[in-house]
């Protein structure tokens, strides 16, 4: 449950100073770890870095004048991330770079330690801080141990409480779908929905290019360099909220309205990797490469699979990853495979039989058809995030 946090200009001193030093520790834990030899020894875990923490307080001021649970809790955090890692389930643990994932995690809250001022406000007492307004769009959080403070790159402050979800109450409708992801259309049902993810209007997109001419200009570390930062962020935030909202009211209709959805089983990461290469062997079509990785990053197709995800195993609908090989060039009517069945991005045009569809419906349908195969064998599961807190086990397939 995540709320606007509007921080007075003394207390955004302190909150961002607890997100420099939760980065600082997290950082430092990550380096101990990367650098770590086994000549010496077994690798240092949480509770010899939380002894290591204790010393570096005594022998640090700037340390010693910050708060002790979010530096700790920094390194908890870095403890669970190795955890998730050796397990399989995440990524290595990455550095956290200077306004880009700023925040902190807060735990053991209190009852007391929320409370609401009227119908539209409410504080939070953050440690070394004190009482924080955030405003109340919800009703007020009750049975969170924890939560975490966030800073976006435009400068805005978020409190997310973590709780645990409630289950989504719905009626059964026995219906299945099947979902296309592509750049020109975000999604493609096999009902033959086309729907497109908002972006900026052809205004709003005119204006960010002259603030990043603008902003390309400015010397760095200058007062003028952090306004044209600042302005490029605005546009780009007001993008990804957009996108983020599209995207739940989305997956909130795809959980309400189907039993089964199947969807492709995309490597983004690996589709988005850089043509550049090396100097040795330099790529090919960088630039267009470089434009297509824009687009494909802009549908934000990671996030609506893992939200989907998220909203399935509260609703136990049944959410089916299929192969995505061949699935744009099969023909739905005869089964055909061929690259010449796919005339052009809209256009499919079975070269065997005929059949002529919208090249993404005709991609929805065998993709229905793949997960709908795929639950006739038993194994289909819900694929739950492992980024949510708290974790919830997916519920088996019928």
């Amino acid at each position: 449950m995540r709320f606007r946090l509007y921080p007075t200009p003394v207390q955004e001193e302190g909150l961002r100073g607890h997100c420099v030093q939760a980065r600082f520790v997290w950082n430092l834990a990550l380096e101990q770890t990367n650098w770590y030899r086994p000549e010496w020894g077994p690798t240092p875990g949480y509770v010899a870095q939380s002894a290591q923490l204790t010393e570096a307080r005594a022998a640090s001021e700037w340390l010693a004048a910050g708060s002790f649970t979010v530096q700790q809790q920094a390194l908890r955090d870095f403890a669970q991330a190795m955890k998730y890692w050796w397990a399989g389930t995440h990524g290595r643990p990455t550095w956290r770079k200077k306004g880009r994932r700023e925040g902190f995690r807060i735990v053991a809250v209190k009852t007391g330690h929320v409370r609401r001022l009227n119908r539209r406000a409410a504080e939070v007492f953050v440690p070394k801080v004190g009482w924080v307004r955030f405003r109340l769009t919800r009703p007020l959080p009750s049975g969170a141990k924890s939560y975490r403070v966030t800073l976006d790159p435009m400068g805005r402050w978020h409190i997310g409480f973590a709780l645990k979800p409630e289950p989504i109450k719905r009626i059964s409708t026995g219906a299945a779908v099947g979902v296309d992801r592509g750049v020109v259309n975000t999604l493609a049902t096999s009902d033959g929905q086309l729907l497109h993810v908002p972006e900026l209007t052809l205004r709003e997109r005119a204006h960010l290019v002259r603030l990043q001419r603008r902003l390309a200009r400015r010397k760095k570390g200058s007062r003028r360099r952090e306004q044209a930062r600042r302005a490029v962020a605005r546009l780009r935030a007001r993008e990804a909220d957009r996108a983020k909202d599209w995207i739940e009211k989305t997956t909130t209709s795809l959980v309400r309205d189907y039993d089964l959805v199947a969807i492709e089983d995309l490597r983004v990461t690996a589709m988005t990797r850089s043509a550049r290469g090396s100097i040795a062997a330099p790529g090919r079509h960088v630039a267009a490469k470089s434009g297509l990785n824009r687009q494909i990053l802009g549908r934000r197709w990671s996030l609506f699979a893992r939200r989907l995800c998220e909203k399935a195993t509260l609703a136990e609908v049944v959410v089916v990853k299929v192969d995505p090989v061949n699935t744009s060039r099969r023909c739905r009517a005869c089964g055909h495979v061929a690259a010449e069945n796919r005339k052009s991005q809209a256009v499919f045009g079975c070269v065997a039989c005929g059949h002529v569809a919208h090249a993404d419906v005709n991609a929805a349908l065998n993709i229905l058809a793949a997960g709908r195969a795929v639950t006739a064998h038993g194994e289909a599961v819900v694929v739950a995030s492992m980024n949510c807190e708290p974790q919830h086990a997916p519920p088996t397939a019928a």
